[in-house]
């Protein structure tokens, strides 16, 4: 069923990359944003699961480890607090932004993939179909979206148009909120293809950042996060 979605929707392809920031290929990317001119990325794989706060070059200039020996997975950031998921821990950690450092963590039910900010709480994905509203004061699910789309990871949220990575493939899906309907897709399969070409430890497309104007994506052990004009 995927595949004939894919088929389908995959109408719109990326082709043009106007600029692009140096990405360390060490990098298993899970979560990717921006706030104002910093770049967050959090990273995956027990015991090199990192968060990573960088100015607008890719330069790291804070960086925390994920506690205990978790598999680190999407970040998001409302004010001062963030929040990473792990993937199969049923955890979550509570930061603060400034100073970066753990305040606590929170019961995930099930697996943690991605996470980002609609509407002032949180909406995380954890493999499947369905996306979950969790309320910004106590991480409790307080609503579902259902989607026609399984797998979905790394999200991005621009208004009430979520981005989603949707894992196993190099293409991105385009939800409209609350509806969960797939209203386009965004298919980077060429540049994917090209730089594993070049670097074969570089994985699957995963990482997607709005920065006010532009998306920003990147992948799993790739040299480069690239804007999208």
């Amino acid at each position: 069923m995927l595949k004939l979605m894919l088929n389908i929707l995959l109408s719109i392809p990326v082709l043009v990359y106007a600029d692009s920031i140096p990405h360390p290929q060490t990098r298993f990317t899970q979560g990717l944003f921006w706030d104002g001119g910093e770049l967050w990325e959090s990273t995956g794989i027990e015991g090199k699961s990192k968060i990573y706060r960088m100015n607008k070059r890719g330069e790291t200039f804070d960086s925390i480890a994920m506690p205990e020996n978790h598999f680190g997975e999407g970040i998001a950031k409302i004010g001062n607090k963030i929040i990473w998921l792990t993937w199969r821990s049923n955890k979550g950690f509570v930061f603060s932004a400034n100073p970066l450092q753990v305040l606590g963590d929170f019961r995930v039910a099930g697996e943690g993939w991605g996470v980002t900010v609609w509407n002032g709480n949180w909406l995380m994905s954890n493999g499947s179909s369905s996306l979950y509203v969790l309320s910004a004061k106590d991480m409790k699910v307080i609503n579902t979206i259902k989607t026609p789309v399984k797998f979905l990871n790394e999200l991005e949220v621009v208004g009430d148009t979520l981005y989603a990575n949707v894992w196993g493939s190099d293409s991105i899906a385009v939800i409209s909120l609350p509806g969960g309907n797939v209203i386009k897709w965004l298919d980077f399969s060429e540049k994917a293809k090209s730089v594993r070409k070049k670097h074969p430890n570089a994985e699957v497309l995963n990482g997607i950042a709005w920065d006010g104007k532009n998306l920003w994506i990147t992948g799993k052990n790739w040299p480069w996060i690239y804007k999208i004009p």
